[in-house]
C-alpha cells in the first residue's frame, strides 16, 4: 500500500510537524483550508473511521486530545475552532488513512459543506 500519511509517519516524506509521539503525529496540511488547518493521524494505518473498533477507543481519544493541545499551542482555542473527521469518498475523504482536520482562525460557516 502506498500511502502518502505512512510515509509522513515513517520519515519517508516530509511534513511540517507540530506534534509527534509514538502513535500520533499533528503536521500542517499542504492546501490549509482555514489560517490554521492542521492534520492529526495515527501512525498505524486505519483507513478510515469504519476501520475503528473497540480496541482503537484510547487511540482515538488521544487523537481528540491531541487536537485540542494543538489548537491551544495555535491559539485557536479561545476563538474557536473545528475538528472534522472525514470518511470516504462523498463525505471528501481524499486519503485512504484515517485523519482529524483541525481547522480555526477564521469564523466557520454551517452548514459546512
Amino acid at each position: 500500500m502506498d500511502c502518502v500519511f505512512c510515509r509522513i509517519s515513517q520519515d519517508k516524506t516530509p511534513a511540517k510537524k507540530i506534534y509527534q509521539d509514538n502513535d500520533i503525529i499533528a503536521f500542517h496540511d499542504i492546501n490549509p483550508q482555514a489560517p490554521v488547518h492542521v492534520l492529526i493521524i495515527s501512525r498505524r494505518h486505519l483507513t478510515n473511521l469504519l476501520d475503528v473498533n473497540s480496541q482503537d477507543e484510547s487511540l482515538i481519544g488521544r487523537m481528540l486530545v491531541v487536537a485540542t493541545q494543538v489548537a491551544k499551542k495555535l491559539n485557536v482555542s479561545e476563538t474557536g475552532f473545528r475538528i472534522v473527521i472525514n470518511t470516504n469518498k462523498d463525505a471528501g475523504q481524499s486519503i485512504d488513512h484515517l485523519h482529524i482536520h483541525l481547522l480555526g482562525g477564521r469564523k466557520m460557516q454551517w452548514p459546512p459543506g
